[in-house]
């Protein structure tokens, strides 16, 4: 008799046990989403005519970096909550959105000092359904992740284009022209990590569609140091390896998170040029997070483009001006050539405005002075130049 009631309590404890599972599988996804990806300042927003109908004008708005891949949603959607999706990147006339994988998480996070021996992605991999090989292989989550947007360009009903290379590029920017009504994306890696220190994995990455790595995010990895890391050591010797061959595959090279001795390193051996897909500037807004005039001037030197970010801690403030203010910085310390933007949409961050908000900094630019043809080139035409050089044939 006691064995068939323990029996009977284990079913029943099990049962609780899926069942918990299956609420968290259905409900958990989206109240993540929603708890990780705010924003300050909704729309609808205020926006000039002047400012509003210049925007309009640009045929080629791009954004650097968005974690959006990242969370369980259906991107093709309009979503009531979060920063973007498809539908949203469209109306905010956006050409072009880097789609940058979030791949792994430190618990603890901050923004001074992190190790590397924790993962809080891998909860959100499970939590979200997301194929076993995902759970606890960071390449196989890129890969996947990776494939997600295959897929979404695929059931968009021509709505959503994948950038591979500079013929893709090309003839995307001649549909572009007929019809503003399409958007496209572009893979990359927010820390190399996902590499695990095996060089094979780069053309793994490669031939699933990524053409831009971050080689750093929270933590220092089996490239070099983090910001954010625990040693904020320089380049390593997989580092030193890595880079000339992203070089030879057109695969640009990321120094966002990465750490000054790292972005020191890289800079001495780079041949092309090197992108910050999003940050802030310490001219105005000085933490361990943001790039020194040193650094962004050298940057600049190499070819490169620099792409300023919507959050608080990268710009000090919560507007669209303190965004304005570390772009008008930028641009006048390196040139509009070398500027762009970072949002970081979509990257458990409190956005200051959704992507339909863009033009709250061209108003803010145009308050400041900067020329029509200089906002031009920060809003996406830096980008295009870039991409039209730097990818792949």
């Amino acid at each position: 008799m006691r064995k068939t009631t323990i029996k009977k309590s284990l079913i029943i404890f099990l049962a609780l046990i899926v069942l918990l599972y299956v609420l968290a599988r259905i409900f958990g996804p989206e109240f993540l989403d929603r708890q990780f990806n705010s924003v300050i300042h909704p729309a609808p927003y205020n926006i000039s005519e002047e400012a509003q109908t210049l925007y309009q004008s640009f045929d080629f708005v791009s954004d650097l970096h968005s974690d959006l891949l990242l969370w369980k949603r259906d991107i093709l959607k309009r979503s009531d909550y979060a920063q973007q999706d498809i539908p949203r990147n469209i109306e905010a006339n956006m050409a072009l959105q880097f789609f940058t994988l979030f791949n792994k998480v430190p618990a603890g996070l901050n923004f001074e000092s992190n190790p590397s021996d924790s993962d809080q992605v891998t909860a959100i991999m499970i939590l979200q359904g997301r194929p076993v090989n995902t759970w606890f292989d960071l390449t196989e989550r890129v890969i996947h992740l990776s494939e997600t947007l295959h897929q979404f360009a695929k059931d968009s009903n021509g709505k959503l284009f994948v950038i591979e290379s500079k013929s893709d590029l090309t003839n995307y920017i001649a549909k572009r022209k007929l019809d503003k009504n399409i958007t496209a994306g572009l893979l990359g890696i927010e820390g190399a990590q996902a590499l695990k220190g095996d060089i094979k994995n780069l053309q793994r990455v490669y031939d699933a569609g990524v053409r831009m790595i971050g080689l750093t995010h929270f933590f220092d990895n089996e490239v070099g140091g983090s910001a954010h890391g625990m040693n904020k050591r320089g380049i390593t010797e997989f580092g030193k390896q890595l880079i000339p061959e992203m070089e030879k595959l057109h695969v640009l090279v990321d120094i966002a998170h990465a750490s000054p001795k790292l972005i020191d390193d890289v800079l001495a051996i780079a041949t092309k040029p090197i992108i910050v897909s999003h940050t802030g500037v310490k001219g105005t807004c000085d933490n361990v997070r943001n790039l020194s005039d040193d650094h962004l001037i050298k940057i600049a030197k190499t070819g490169g483009i620099i792409g300023i970010a919507v959050f608080e801690h990268a710009v000090c403030g919560t507007t669209a001006k303190a965004v304005a203010k570390a772009i008008k910085y930028t641009v006048d310390l390196v040139g509009a050539k070398h500027v762009a933007l970072g949002s970081d949409f979509e990257g458990a961050i409190t956005a200051i405005f959704e992507v339909s908000g863009l033009p709250l900094v061209v108003q803010e630019l145009l308050a400041m002075g900067m020329s029509e043809e200089d906002i031009r080139l920060v809003m996406g035409d830096n980008v295009k130049r870039v991409l039209l050089k730097n990818l792949p044939d």
